[in-house]
């Protein structure tokens, strides 16, 4: 068995989705090296998208809104979205 056997399966949904975390990342990075918007803006932009999710209400995408609440969270947690000294 190859590891390509055991992977999960990509579809274009994952791929669609990957590739707009990455760009809106770049651009929340790119507004703050620009001076147009200050770390405490693009955490509060990141904030309310976590807090959109968290409060999506209750269905059958319950468990994919939170996860999407918990990888924004991350992403604060981690300092992706801005540079750090």
């Amino acid at each position: 068995m190859s590891p390509s056997d055991t992977a999960p399966e990509t579809t274009a949904d994952d791929v669609a989705g990957t590739a707009a975390l990455a760009i809106c990342e770049s651009l929340l990075l790119a507004l703050n090296d620009h001076n147009i918007l200050p770390e405490k803006e693009i955490v509060g932009i990141l904030q309310d998208a976590a807090e959109a999710h968290k409060n999506a209400g209750t269905g059958k995408n319950d468990a994919l809104h939170r996860a999407v609440a918990d990888l924004i969270d991350g992403i604060i947690s981690g300092g992706n979205s801005v540079r750090r000294p």
